[in-house]
């Protein structure tokens, strides 16, 4: 049965991360291979993975984002012919600079995300890498061949400990397990 307690970062062990091995190995798709068909190593999949919790650390986790506080207001613009272009455009930034929001928290998913964007410690392949490498610790972690990373992190009792002790366990699986590895203890 599916674990469904606060994880504590002592739930990622080197037996759990072994596990989340084997379930790589059987995996269907291969977990190292990016949407660019390219391989990422290890290394890289750990830079990610701790560039995500170093991201989360500064900015903050938010388990979901709630849009419907920013929705259910509705946009107030003005539509009036009187108003210049000027005037429709001024008032057109402003709501969509209010509607966007300056809160800078982020999701799992969306962490890992930027990360990727942003280029200096991975990209959209390492971000997807990374996404496989979680998934497979969170189904080792639960015993569910069906389990996901992302749902596991929004589950409404998650805190942003379980978060980043999740991407630790990642990185560390990567290090241990991924491409590479066989140069890097040369």
């Amino acid at each position: 049965m599916p674990k469904t307690t606060t994880t504590p970062a002592a739930v990622f062990t080197d037996a759990t991360l072994r596990r989340a091995q084997e379930i790589a190995a059987d995996s269907y798709l291969p977990v190292w291979i990016g949407p660019s068909g390219e391989e990422s190593s290890g290394e890289a999949v750990a830079r990610h993975l701790e560039a995500t919790i170093a991201l989360l650390d500064k900015d903050g986790w938010i388990r979901v984002y709630d849009h419907s506080k920013d929705w259910s207001a509705g946009a107030d613009l003005a539509d009036d012919d009187s108003m210049t272009v000027k005037a429709m455009l001024r008032a057109l930034i402003r709501v969509v600079r209010d509607e966007s929001g300056t809160d800078p928290q982020r999701t799992l998913s969306t962490a890992l995300r930027h990360v990727g964007e942003d280029g200096a410690h991975g990209d959209t392949d390492t971000a997807c890498v990374a996404g496989y490498v979680l998934d497979r610790v969170i189904q080792a972690y639960t015993g569910s061949d069906s389990a996901r990373a992302t749902p596991w992190s929004e589950r409404q009792y998650r805190t942003h400990a379980d978060v980043t002790a999740l991407l630790t366990a990642g990185a560390r699986f990567a290090r241990t397990y991924g491409p590479g590895q066989e140069a890097a203890a040369a």
